[in-house]
């Protein structure tokens, strides 16, 4: 036999193999959905169910090895299945009648509120691995209470308060634990630590929660809740209901001094003063002098420069920014134009029909009527539309919403001013409800111009993980410089800070049988308790580290680009300067081994302090 016809059959034998290596290579696991044919009861035939969705699957193999197509079928999720397909093939199965969507699966990890994962921790890794999770830190929380009965809370794994602990726990009943070692309130309030307004729940969650599976807020942000420092000690100070009072701020700082604790997270401030007269900075420079690390909130007052609180420079002073998540929620137009924004109340069986849209601004005399007032709703006529609102900082979004609900609204597009930009907020509306950027709702105002029977429908996605533009500093978020002492370059950095799922007292969904309850917030408050919690693994992986040095590794370890690698933008997506983003957005796996660090002793704040008269 000649060797040139086994050579031939060799090759094409090569020749075939590679070729199905190849399409091994680009095929992707799909979610594909599917209607079910109302003539058979597929529900309760699953070999019809299983026919049904094979009729979609290409009749050929995945490959040589006929590894198979369906991955998964389902039956109560939805109507649908997972398959090993090529992008050429969803293409052709896009045409068969039945079919409503594919797309590649997500690879999804462990998540918290989201945001550890943004920052770099990782379980059993890196900075959380090296600190131990924050093991044998207090962190002071000042702030509205907490509401001790939530599972972000429990001390499970938790170890005892350090010897140095001499705090006291003053709830009337069993509340502190492992977790929570101390609980105080002070003169103002209602004699409890308790939390009624859910800021201070958020706060001590986010810093120093524990691990608790199956946070979400209608089923969005969906995953497993943790606080930046989940094995720091949280000890409580109820300063706040809605107003918090510098006495009573001064004696907490007082206390928590005495108490022994190390980090302590301040998420308020007032009109800058020289720091002579600042309440605030006098407490921070005392616990500084101390060891106690300071962290508070810069402040939301922007885009405004000139507008942060808590500019002494001992003081870590944190901006607010974005995540790479959003809870999708699109606004689609009479037009087919399709603009997206953000909402954390996401009602599944909404019908996406079209109806009419109405701007009470067009037709009201007075400014109001942009904010969608009880006045010019009445007056519109809104009852079965869809309702186009500017946001009202005089009120809350959500009730806005109630007063488009109330008013007979079917739902409501809340569009940003111009120096809002693109900063938008999910919150957990009465009403299906959507906030878009500004550039959007340009583009709204446009279409109900163009038209004499605009209309639109609010379609919602769930939650999306991937915004390349982030972070970027939130259009709240105020900037520097020091209005005090303009040589002073604030916020030192900016971390998360909108949309942050976090614990709160009481169910925004009305559930009636769960602890389990968070809630979506925004504000340089929600970033604040991140630094802090970051402050305090830094402090667990070096416990002789002074709160300078501690600032410094925060500082210089900072992140200056997004994660397209591109500069940090702000609400404009312009290039975001240092008095709005700082030294940059925190990257805690950094923080812990920043290579060098720039130390300042007290003695130096007062040579500079000095130096100012």
């Amino acid at each position: 036999m000649s060797i040139i016809p086994v050579l031939f059959l060799v090759c094409i034998l090569i020749l075939q193999l590679s070729s199905a290596n190849a399409k091994d290579l680009s095929l992707e696991t799909y979610i594909v959905h599917v209607d079910v044919p109302d003539s058979q009861l597929l529900s309760e035939q699953s070999q019809d169910l299983e026919s049904w969705y094979g009729s979609f699957l290409p009749t050929t193999p995945a490959s040589s090895t006929e590894t198979p197509r369906m991955v998964y079928s389902y039956r109560n999720a939805f109507s649908g299945f997972a398959a090993r397909l090529t992008s050429e093939e969803v293409k052709a199965m896009q045409g068969k009648k039945g079919f409503i969507s594919a797309r590649p699966q997500q690879v999804l990890q462990l998540h918290t509120t989201h945001t550890p994962n943004f920052l770099g921790l990782h379980q059993n890794a890196g900075l959380w691995k090296d600190s131990n999770y924050g093991k044998g830190i207090v962190i002071g929380i000042l702030d509205t209470g907490i509401f001790p009965d939530h599972p972000s809370f429990s001390d499970e794994g938790m170890p005892p308060p350090p010897a140095k602990w001499k705090g006291a726990c003053e709830f009337n009943f069993t509340a502190c634990n492992k977790k929570i070692i101390g609980a105080r309130h002070f003169e103002t309030g209602d004699g409890t630590p308790r939390d009624h307004e859910g800021h201070g729940t958020h706060a001590a969650s986010t810093a120093a929660g524990n691990f608790v599976r199956g946070a979400n807020v209608f089923g969005n942000a969906n995953g497993t809740a943790v606080g930046i420092a989940p094995l720091a000690h949280l000890a409580i100070y109820k300063v706040c209901s809605l107003d918090c009072l510098e006495s009573d701020i001064l004696a907490a700082i007082d206390t928590a001094i005495e108490d022994g604790v190390d980090i302590l997270s301040i998420s308020f401030g007032g009109y800058p003063r020289e720091f002579h007269d600042d309440n605030i900075a006098l407490g921070a420079f005392s616990a500084m002098q101390k060891g106690i690390f300071v962290s508070c909130s810069a402040g939301n007052n922007g885009p405004y420069t000139l507008s942060l609180s808590n500019e002494a420079p001992w003081i870590l002073t944190v901006g607010a920014s974005t995540i790479d998540r959003t809870l999708r929620a699109t606004a689609v137009l009479g037009s087919k134009l399709e603009l997206n924004g953000e909402s954390a109340f996401q009602p599944k069986a909404l019908p996406q029909a079209q109806l009419p849209l109405v701007y009470p601004g067009i037709i009201g005399s007075d400014f109001s009527s942009n904010y969608c007032d009880q006045e010019s709703l009445n007056r519109t006529g809104v009852e079965g539309k869809i309702v186009l609102c500017y946001i009202d900082k005089r009120t809350t979004k959500i009730e806005q919403g109630r007063k488009v609900k109330d008013a007979g609204g079917a739902g409501m597009i809340l569009m940003n001013f111009e120096e809002e930009g693109f900063t938008t907020s999910a919150d957990a509306h009465v009403i299906p409800a959507t906030n878009i950027n500004y550039e959007n709702g340009q583009k709204i105002m446009a279409y109900m111009n163009s038209t004499s029977a605009p209309t639109a429908a609010i379609v919602f996605k769930g939650t999306i993980i991937g915004d390349k533009r982030a972070p970027t500093v939130a259009s709240f978020s105020s900037r520097g410089p020091g209005f005090i002492r303009s040589g002073i370059v604030k916020p030192d950095i900016i971390g998360p800070g909108v949309n942050i799922l976090a614990a709160w007292p009481n169910s925004v969904e009305n559930k009636t049988n769960s602890r389990n309850t968070f809630n979506l917030i925004s504000g340089t408050s929600v970033s604040c308790p991140h630094l802090s919690g970051v402050a305090a693994l830094i402090k667990s992986a070096h416990p002789g580290w002074s709160p300078a040095a501690i600032k410094s590794a925060i500082m210089t370890t900072a992140d200056t680009v997004n994660l397209k690698n591109q500069p940090i933008q702000d609400e404009k997506h312009l290039p975001a300067d240092i008095f709005a983003a700082g030294a940059g957005h925190v990257n805690a796996a950094k923080a812990s081994d920043p290579g060098l660090i720039y130390d300042i002793e007290p003695q130096d704040y007062i040579a500079y302090l000095c130096g100012m008269n």
